[in-house]
C-alpha cells in the first residue's frame, strides 16, 4: 500500500503535476484519494521527504522541493517494465555486484551484521509461513548483506536502485499487480538461507556460490517465462 502512494506521488512530482515549491494535498484529502490509512500516508510522504522530493513545514503542510533526478547510469532500473530481457539484464549485472558482495561479507561481516542477516531469513520465512508478501524482506536481505562488506560503495549501488531490484516487484508494477510466475517464495528462501549459512561459516567461495545459483535461478525462471510466452504465441 504504502509503495503504490509513494510512487504515484513521486510520478506526479516527475511529470510535474506538483512543481517546485506547491504544497501537496492535504493527509485528508490523500487519504480520501488512495484509500489508505493515516499511517500509510504518513510512512509515504515520510519516504519522499528522506528521498529529496517533499519538505514538511510544521503547522504548514508538505510542500515539493523538486524532482530528485537518479543518475543517468542507473536510471533503467527505476524504469518500470514489462520486457522480459530487460529483467534478464539487470539480474546479469547483480550477478557482477552481489556475488563479490557474498564474498566479501563472508570474510568481513561483524557479528552484529551476521546476526541481522540470520535474523532477516528468518523473518522471511515467518512470513512465507503465514502467506504473507515478502519483497520488503528481500530487498532487506540483499542490503544486509551489501552491508556487511563493509564497503559502502556495495549498500550504494543497492540503494540507488532500490526495491525494484527484486524483479517481481518490478514486474508486477506493470502488470497490474500480477506476477506471472508461480509462487516461489518456499525456494527464494531456501537460496537465501543457503547465503546466510555460508556467511556465517565465513566461507567466501561458498557464499559467492549461493548467491550465483540465487540469481542465476531467477534468470532461469525468467528465461522459462519467455520460452511460454514465444509457444504461446506460435500455437
Amino acid at each position: 500500500m504504502r509503495e503504490i502512494v509513494i510512487d504515484t506521488l513521486r510520478q506526479n512530482i516527475v511529470d510535474g503535476d506538483y512543481a517546485p515549491g506547491d504544497q501537496l494535498p492535504t493527509e485528508p484529502v490523500l487519504v480520501s484519494r488512495f484509500g489508505y490509512s493515516r499511517t500509510v500516508i504518513r510512512e509515504a510522504i515520510a519516504a519522499l521527504r528522506a528521498d529529496g522530493l517533499v519538505d514538511s513545514r510544521h503547522g504548514v503542510g508538505v510542500f515539493v522541493i523538486g524532482p530528485k533526478r537518479p543518475n543517468a547510469e542507473l536510471e533503467l532500473f527505476r524504469q518500470a517494465t514489462d520486457k522480459i530481457s530487460d529483467i534478464i539484464e539487470e539480474l546479469e549485472l547483480r550477478i557482477g555486484v552481489e556475488v563479490e558482495a557474498a564474498g566479501l561479507s563472508a570474510l568481513r561481516a561483524s557479528p552484529a551484521q551476521e546476526a541481522e542477516i540470520l535474523s532477516l531469513v528468518d523473518e522471511f520465512r515467518t512470513l512465507v509461513e503465514r502467506g504473507e508478501p515478502t519483497d520488503e524482506a528481500d530487498f532487506a536481505f540483499h542490503m544486509a548483506v551489501a552491508k556487511a562488506t563493509n564497503n559502502t560503495r556495495f549498500q550504494s549501488f543497492l540503494e540507488h536502485i532500490g526495491k525494484r531490484i527484486i524483479p517481481r516487484v518490478k514486474f508486477r508494477t506493470v502488470m497490474g499487480g500480477i506476477d506471472p510466475l508461480p509462487n516461489r517464495d518456499r525456494l527464494i528462501m531456501e537460496e537465501h538461507e543457503a547465503v546466510a549459512d555460508a556467511i556465517s561459516q565465513r566461507d567466501p567461495e561458498a557464499a559467492r556460490e549461493a548467491m550465483r545459483r540465487h540469481l542465476q535461478g531467477g534468470i532461469k525462471r525468467y528465461r522459462a517465462l519467455t520460452r511460454a510466452r514465444t509457444i504461446d504465441r506460435t500455437s
